[in-house]
């Protein structure tokens, strides 16, 4: 039976954009060959740490959603414990309350980035239409 769970772990800040998407993509293989389904994941970027880890102040942060047997979370810890570019990963199994939240949290957060996109064409349709109507003039 396949439970959900949350992973969001922290890379070290010197790593390159390059490294950074190596890491994922090598704890997402960790998982997908597993037997997990990725059902959602979050870049959340360069952020400032609570207290300083490894003598870092700053780390990659990253989300993932995931449904995976049981056996499987042993493993992707252990993954995340040999990689020496991850400083901190925290893996939570979600019940329904915590599954409706991050459905909703997903959906406002989609919702936010189709109106932000919407907001950017617009501007661009109007000056297209205000150039028409200069030229007209």
């Amino acid at each position: 039976m396949l439970n959900n769970y949350e992973a969001v772990f922290i890379m070290t800040p010197v790593l390159s954009e390059q490294q950074t998407k190596e890491t994922v993509d090598k704890m997402k293989s960790v998982l997908t060959d597993g037997g997990a389904e990725i059902v959602h994941e979050e870049n959340w970027g360069l952020k400032k740490l609570a207290y300083p880890v490894q003598h870092k102040n700053t780390g990659y942060y990253y989300l993932l959603q995931f449904k995976a047997d049981p056996a499987l979370i042993l493993k992707f810890e252990v993954a995340m414990k040999r990689d020496e570019k991850v400083l901190r990963w925290l893996t939570v199994s979600l019940d329904k309350h915590a599954l409706e939240y991050a459905e909703r949290r997903i959906a406002k957060r989609n919702g936010q980035q189709a109106a932000a996109q919407e907001a950017a064409a617009e501007p661009a349709q109007e000056t297209a239409v205000e150039t028409v109507e200069n030229k007209e003039d």
